[in-house]
């Protein structure tokens, strides 16, 4: 018995991993040796490549292709139509799977709607990427960034709201949470 929901109109190759409470939606389809944590949430016309893995509580947004090389830890959340790619330099009539790189999506990050993140970059714990943005370097923790190619614009807490830090200092004035900013590329949540 699945403990897991898989629309009809969907595709999931065998082997893989579906955690528990996942619900695959319309049209998508999982490819073989993907792992997929519990409690996702995977939207219509996904494409989640072999070897991908997804950790618990992701969203996936509609129209989303996952290629292989992706690593999203838990609570992230990959927003409508944005893009990952896999190969650096691609050609179509050069086969260049050996050189795919891994892109790391931490824990409770976000990215928005048509963002491309380019391969072999890494989006830190709990960073917000703008709708449209380019990736195409590593963002710290925390960051806020957008544009076309990305720039960090800010700090953002756990709960999405912009950092205003004075004294190398910052409570979030949503939840309350208490950051410092340790230099000019990084920023610590200090235990409550």
């Amino acid at each position: 018995m699945l403990n897991y929901f898989v629309h009809e109109s969907s595709f999931i190759d065998q082997p893989c991993h579906i955690g528990d409470g996942t619900k695959i939606w319309h049209f998508s389809h999982i490819m073989k040796n993907a792992v997929i944590g519990k409690n996702c949430n995977i939207g219509q016309n996904v494409l989640v490549g072999s070897e991908v893995i997804l950790g618990n509580n992701v969203k996936v947004q509609n129209n989303v292709s996952i290629y292989t090389g992706v690593i999203c830890e838990d609570d992230v959340f990959l927003g409508p139509s944005m893009v990952f790619t896999n190969v650096i330099n691609p050609r179509s009539f050069i086969e260049r799977k050996e050189e795919y790189k891994q892109t790391l999506v931490k824990r409770g990050a976000s990215i928005g709607a048509n963002a491309t993140i380019v391969c072999g970059c890494t989006i830190g714990r709990y960073a917000l990427v703008g709708a449209g943005s380019v990736i195409t370097k590593d963002i710290p923790d925390f960051a806020l960034v957008y544009g076309v190619p990305a720039k960090q614009m800010g700090w953002v807490c756990k709960c999405s709201q912009k950092l205003n830090f004075e004294n190398r200092n910052a409570i979030c004035n949503i939840c309350g949470y208490h950051y410092v900013m340790v230099d000019n590329n990084t920023v610590k949540e200090i235990e409550r």
